[in-house]
C-alpha cells in the first residue's frame, strides 16, 4: 500500500496555496480536484480587495494568475471526485470515483455548495435550466435571467450576467445585504432590475421553451418570463464525503496536525480569497512540522531496533 504524505481535498485557493506551500518543503501533496481548479473565484465579476492588483482584477483572471503560479511551482492537480474521507486506525482512506488512496495526513479545501430551493417544486422539464452558480451561464448573451437573493452573490451574478442579457433581482423581503458598492453598481446597469418582497411560488415551462416564474408580490399575483433562474440564497460546507468517524474524531486529528479544514470549507461569513490562502499557507506550514517531527520519531525507532538486533545477535 502506498502511503501519501498529505491529500488535500480541493483546489480552490486555500488548497492551491497549500499545495504551493508544502513543494516550497520539498513535499509533494497529492491535490484532488473534482471541477476546475479556482474555485468560486470563476465564478466572481470583479475582486477589488485582494493585495497586489490596485485595480482591480476579474475573478476568472484571478483564478488562472493562481493557476499558473500553482502550475509553475510544480503543483499537480488528480481531476477527481472525493466520495469518502475515512480512517482505519493507521492512515486515512480517501476514496475517488477513479481510485482509493491512503495518506498520514489530510488538508479539506472542499469549500461550500449552494443551498437548494426548496420551497418550491422545480419540474423536471425545467431542471436544466435553475442553477445555484453564475459559471455554467457565463457566455450566455441576450437571455433573460432571474436571481433570487439579496447578498454579495446575487447582485455580483447580476453585474457579470448583465453585461449581455437581461437581469431580474428578486427579493423576499425589503432588506438588501450586499455591498453598498454593488447595489450602487447595479443600480447603474440598464440590464438589472431589482424587486422587493417578492416570493416565488410556482415554476411553469412558457410556450417559448422557458420559464414562467410565477410570484406573490406587493401588487398580487406576477409572472416573470426567464430563459434561467439562478439560486443566491447562502452557501454551506461541503462535508458530504465525510465520514461519520473522522468529523467525531476531528478535533482528536486537529490537535495532532493530521487533519487542517481551511478555505470557505470552514470560514462561515468570512469567506474571502486571502483568507482562504492564509489558511492554506498555515496549514502547510504546520504539517511540514508535524511530518519533520515524526519522521524523527521513525528514525529513533528504527536506530532503536537495529542497535536491538546487533546486541542479541
Amino acid at each position: 500500500m502506498k502511503l501519501e504524505q498529505v491529500i488535500i481535498i480541493g483546489a480552490g485557493p486555500a488548497g492551491l496555496a497549500a499545495a504551493l506551500q508544502l513543494h516550497r518543503y520539498g513535499i509533494t501533496p497529492r491535490l484532488i480536484e473534482k471541477a476546475r481548479p479556482g474555485g468560486l473565484l470563476w465564478n466572481a465579476n470583479w475582486v477589488e480587495n485582494y493585495p497586489g492588483f490596485p485595480a482591480g482584477i476579474s475573478g476568472a483572471n484571478l483564478a488562472q494568475v493562481f493557476l499558473d503560479h500553482a502550475k509553475a511551482g510544480g503543483v499537480d492537480v488528480t481531476p477527481a471526485e472525493v466520495q469518502k474521507l475515512a480512517w482505519d486506525n493507521q492512515a486515512f482512506i480517501v476514496s475517488t470515483n477513479s481510485a482509493v488512496y491512503h495518506a498520514r495526513c489530510v488538508v479539506i479545501a472542499s469549500g461550500t455548495k449552494p443551498r437548494q430551493f426548496t420551497e418550491f417544486a422545480i419540474p423536471d422539464i425545467l431542471a436544466g435550466r435553475i442553477f445555484y452558480e453564475v459559471i455554467p451561464l457565463i457566455s450566455s448573451s441576450g437571455k433573460t435571467v432571474v436571481i433570487v437573493g439579496a447578498g454579495d452573490a446575487a447582485f455580483d451574478y447580476a453585474l457579470n450576467l448583465g453585461k449581455q442579457n437581461q437581469v431580474i433581482i428578486i427579493n423576499r423581503s425589503n432588506q438588501v445585504k450586499c455591498l453598498p458598492l454593488l447595489w450602487d453598481r447595479a443600480n447603474t446597469c440598464s440590464n438589472i432590475t431589482y424587486r422587493s418582497r417578492v416570493v416565488i411560488n410556482q415554476l411553469l415551462p412558457n410556450p417559448e421553451g422557458g420559464i414562467t416564474v410565477e410570484c406573490f408580490s406587493p401588487k398580487g399575483l406576477m409572472k416573470l418570463s426567464a430563459d434561467y433562474l439562478i439560486g443566491a440564497i447562502g452557501r454551506i460546507p461541503q462535508l458530504d464525503f465525510v465520514s461519520a468517524s473522522v468529523l467525531e474524531r476531528s478535533s482528536e486529528f486537529e490537535k495532532a496536525g493530521i487533519l487542517h479544514f481551511v478555505g470557505d470549507v470552514k470560514n462561515n461569513i468570512y469567506r474571502q480569497t486571502s483568507i482562504a490562502i492564509g489558511d492554506g499557507i498555515r496549514a502547510a506550514m504546520h504539517l511540514n512540522k508535524v511530518l519533520k517531527e515524526t519522521a524523527h520519531e521513525s528514525d529513533c525507532l528504527d536506530r532503536k531496533r537495529r542497535y536491538r538486533r546487533s546486541i542479541y545477535r
